[in-house]
């Protein structure tokens, strides 16, 4: 089941979504990714037929359609020497499409330390890792600096951490909850909720001050399929953490209408201050309050 998104937001009162989870990249590294996902790599685990393809200027044209009016770009490295290359790209990006969030990655490398920074400076209000595609250990030494960096300018980063869809050996909540011991104040954005560790993930988000998550591609038939259903126990916690929970999607890369993801979150029946804190507000309060918007739009 699916729902129109510009119908979705209005019906809250709001001006549109703000989207924290989703996907630009450089044509290569997208044609790359797209391969993986047309043959079911072994990092994908099942058949996942896209529902959206075309090039940069068609997918944002698709998502401003949509009534998201913020939204990210989230390349990430799964190799030493690459990160930069996509930072680059990806500030590039932003500056062409200034509702897009700037967004930067790294990689457990010596120059890590120095790009972080430098980005930082340049105006980098998001990072993305997704340790199961690069296969490192966040408790890696060569992180430890970046990771204090981080933690000292509250720049937030999405972290794909849960063992889903394919779990490997630097997945799950453990190495995570070993970096916040560490750096209790980062600023980390979970992915999927986590899936399919959720009580874990949802702890530490309960636990500490920045900690977020996305909703990305939960509460979906989809993810059901894949064994990642959210647990019906845990809902009522996702009502306590309101200020945390982030509007994400994975656009470009999923498998049915964009508006399947909203028609879930209705479903958990949490109400409209929910569904307006979860899609709009929060991530307003985390990201900055767009050009020519209010920070409350229904008035409240």
């Amino acid at each position: 089941m699916s729902v129109d998104p510009v119908a979705f937001a209005a019906e809250l009162g709001l001006p549109g979504l703000f989207d924290v989870h989703t996907h630009f990249l450089p044509p290569r590294v997208m044609a790359k990714v797209r391969e993986q996902f047309d043959t079911a790599g072994p990092l994908i685990g099942r058949p996942w037929p896209l529902a959206y393809r075309g090039d940069d200027e068609e997918l944002v044209a698709t998502l401003r359609g949509f009534g998201v009016r913020r939204f990210s770009a989230l390349a990430y490295a799964h190799r030493p020497g690459m990160a930069e290359f996509l930072n680059d790209w990806s500030a590039g990006f932003s500056a062409r499409v200034p509702d897009c969030l700037q967004s930067a990655t790294f990689y457990p490398e010596p120059e890590a330390p120095a790009y972080v920074a430098r980005r930082i400076a340049e105006g980098a209000e998001i990072f993305k890792i997704h340790v199961q595609v690069g296969a490192f250990d966040v408790r890696d030494p060569l992180l430890a600096e970046v990771w204090g960096l981080l933690e000292d300018t509250g720049t937030p980063i999405v972290i794909h951490a849960g063992s889903g869809p394919v779990g490997t050996s630097y997945t799950g909540p453990g190495p995570v909850a070993d970096l916040l011991r560490a750096h209790p104040r980062l600023s980390l954005v979970i992915a999927h909720l986590g899936a399919p560790e959720y009580v874990e993930f949802v702890a530490l988000a309960e636990t500490y001050d920045r900690v977020c998550v996305d909703t990305t591609m939960v509460f979906t038939d989809f993810f059901d399929d894949l064994g990642a259903a959210f647990p019906a126990d845990l809902v009522p916690r996702l009502r306590d953490l309101q200020p945390k929970v982030l509007l994400g999607s994975d656009f470009p890369n999923i498998p049915y209408p964009y508006g399947e993801q909203l028609a879930g979150l209705e479903r958990l029946n949490l109400g409209d201050d929910w569904l307006r804190a979860v899609c709009w507000e929060n991530a307003v309060r985390l990201f900055g309050i767009p050009s020519g918007e209010s920070e409350s739009p229904s008035g409240r």
